[in-house]
C-alpha cells in the first residue's frame, strides 16, 4: 500500500485536496478484487494549530491530524502540497517540515501554488517546475535557480512532480497512478470519474497574458491605449517611436522600463489576446479575425495559435466559445 500525505494549507479550493483523494479512492474501489490490501492510504493533514482547515469558499474540511503532529521521519509514499498557504508563517512552518521529510518520501508534489513551497524548499532547484500561470513570472524571479514552464499541465522531473491552477492537479494524479499501477488502472479511472486521460489540443494552461499598463500616465500609457484601437496597422518599433516623438531606441528603452515587457511583445500578445476573445464570442471568420487582429491571413493565426496554446484556432473556439450569443 502507497502511504499518500496531502498538506491542505487554509484558505485555498478544498476541491483540489478533496478532488485528488477521490480519485486516488476511486483507484482502490476499482480494483479491490485484485487485492486484499487497497492501493492508496490518503491522510490529510493542516499546518494550522487545529485540525479544521478553512476553504476560501466558506467550506470547511476536516483535516485527519496537525502537520507539527506527523513524524516527518515517517516513510512516505508520496508528499502532495496543494498551496501555499494565506500567510508566510504558515507556508515556513511547511517548508521546515518538508525539508525533514522529503528525504524519506519516494516523490512530492505539488498543486497550483504549492509550487511555491517547493521552491522555497530548495527541493526545485535546477529542476523543471511549473505552477499556476498567474504566478509563474514571480516563481522565476524569486527563485532563479528554478527552471520556470508555463505550457504544461503537470511536469515530472525525477521524484518531484509540479502541477499548474487549480484541476491541473488532477491530470497530476491520473498520472501518479500510471506510473503506480499502469495505463490500465489509470484510464479506467479517468473514465469511471468521466475525466480525460489525457486532455486533448495539448497538456496546457490556457493562462490570460496581464496587458500591463505603464506604471504612470503620459506618453506610453496613451500608446497602448491607441494600439488596442489599430491591431490591423503596421506596429513596428519604428512606426510606435514615431507616434510618440521619439528614436526606436529610446522609445524601446522607455516602454520596456515602464510595461515591463518589450514593445513587440506586447503588440504580440495583444494581437492574441484580441483573437482569443473574437474566437470566444463572435463567428467571424478565421480570415476576418486575423485581418482585425493584425495576423494578416488565417494561416499566421494558425500557426500563432499552434506554436502559443498548441491547439487551432478553430479547436479554441469549440472549446471556449460562449454558450449563447447576445
Amino acid at each position: 500500500m502507497k502511504k499518500i500525505l496531502i498538506i491542505v494549507p487554509d484558505g485555498g479550493m478544498l476541491f483540489e485536496a478533496a478532488g485528488i483523494a477521490d480519485i486516488l479512492m476511486q483507484a482502490n474501489r476499482l480494483h479491490q478484487g485484485e487485492c486484499a490490501r487497497s492501493r492508496y492510504s490518503i491522510t490529510l493533514a493542516t499546518p494550522q494549530p487545529h485540525q479544521v482547515i478553512h476553504g476560501q469558499s466558506g467550506l470547511n474540511l476536516l483535516a485527519d491530524h496537525r502537520l507539527p503532529d506527523i513524524d516527518p521521519r515517517e516513510p512516505l509514499d508520496t508528499i502532495i502540497i496543494t498551496g501555499r498557504g494565506l500567510n508566510a508563517q504558515e507556508g515556513t512552518a511547511v517548508v521546515d517540515w518538508l525539508n525533514l521529510a522529503a528525504p524519506h518520501a519516494r516523490r512530492v508534489a505539488s498543486i497550483c501554488g504549492g509550487a511555491m513551497l517547493l521552491a522555497q524548499s530548495g527541493l526545485l532547484d535546477g529542476r523543471r517546475a511549473t505552477t499556476h500561470w498567474r504566478l509563474l513570472e514571480t516563481m522565476q524571479k524569486t527563485y532563479p535557480a528554478v527552471n520556470v514552464e508555463g505550457g504544461p499541465l503537470y511536469i515530472q522531473d525525477g521524484p518531484i512532480w509540479t502541477s499548474g491552477g487549480v484541476s491541473s492537479g488532477f491530470d497530476l494524479t491520473l498520472a501518479l497512478i500510471e506510473e503506480d499501477y499502469g495505463f490500465t488502472l489509470a484510464r479506467d479511472v479517468a473514465q469511471d470519474l468521466v475525466m480525460y486521460l489525457r486532455r486533448p489540443g495539448g497538456q496546457l494552461q490556457f493562462s490570460r497574458f496581464n496587458l500591463k499598463q505603464a506604471s504612470t500616465s503620459g506618453p506610453i500609457s496613451a500608446l497602448q491605449g491607441w494600439i488596442l484601437q489599430h491591431l490591423a496597422a503596421d506596429l513596428c518599433v519604428e512606426r510606435l517611436a514615431e507616434q510618440v516623438s521619439m528614436s526606436p531606441r529610446n522609445f524601446t528603452r522607455v516602454f520596456t522600463r515602464e510595461t515591463g515587457v518589450s514593445p513587440a511583445r506586447y503588440v504580440a500578445e495583444a494581437r492574441l489576446a484580441a483573437a482569443r476573445q473574437q474566437l470566444e464570442q463572435t463567428m467571424e471568420s478565421l480570415d476576418r479575425i486575423a485581418e482585425q487582429t493584425g495576423f494578416g491571413s488565417s494561416i499566421n493565426l494558425r500557426r500563432i495559435f499552434e506554436k502559443q496554446l498548441h491547439l487551432t484556432p478553430g479547436d479554441y473556439r469549440q472549446r471556449f466559445h460562449c454558450r449563447k450569443m447576445a
